[in-house]
């Protein structure tokens, strides 16, 4: 009987050992828990309360996590301030996108003239940039799509496209020659 209350004691006392070392653990990955919750809002594109977390960590945090975070949160510190980016006109953010584009950055040019869309699905403009893209970065169906929409709205855009040197990708494709000349068909 005495070995009995001995071994129940002795389980209490490791039960009671693994029970601390959990919370400690627990304790442990919190920081690692909240820079990976950080790190999937940045990449969801919340940039503000990425930034947060990762200022926290940065100036908190466990070492091997804080420069990590400093690195990170300089990262949501540029792409928020991108965020900000005021345009007066359509024209001017067109024109934005476009040197965007000159200077290959795509993903920041697509998201000027998507939202360019956003704001008004029947920008000609802003279809007609967003085929160049396409055609720039080899993506056939969604140029067509998009210069068959410019088109649509704008005929004008028709007589552009056949000149424009950055469909030159595209220049092989029947579908493309179709587009831009309806007439010998």
């Amino acid at each position: 009987m005495q070995e009995a209350r001995s071994a129940g004691a002795k389980n209490r006392a490791q039960a009671a050992g693994i029970e601390k070392k959990t919370k400690t653990q627990s304790a442990e990955s919190a920081p690692f828990e909240q820079f990976q919750r950080a790190v999937q809002l940045m990449q969801e594109g919340k940039y503000d309360k990425a930034r947060d977390l990762f200022a926290q960590l940065s100036s908190e945090g466990i070492p091997e996590l804080a420069d990590r975070s400093r690195v990170y949160l300089a990262v949501c510190s540029r792409y928020s301030s991108r965020e900000s980016l005021n345009f007066a006109s359509m024209e001017e953010r067109y024109d934005y996108a476009v040197s965007l584009l000159n200077q290959g950055q795509y993903e920041d040019a697509r998201d000027q003239f998507e939202g360019m869309l956003e704001r008004n699905p029947d920008a000609d403009y802003a279809h007609y940039g967003l085929a160049l893209l396409n055609s720039m970065t080899g993506q056939a169906e969604e140029c067509l799509e998009h210069l068959s929409r410019a088109i649509e709205l704008n005929s004008r855009n028709r007589l552009q496209a056949r000149s424009d040197a950055d469909f030159a990708d595209m220049a092989d494709d029947p579908r493309f020659t179709e587009l831009l000349y309806p007439e010998t068909q």
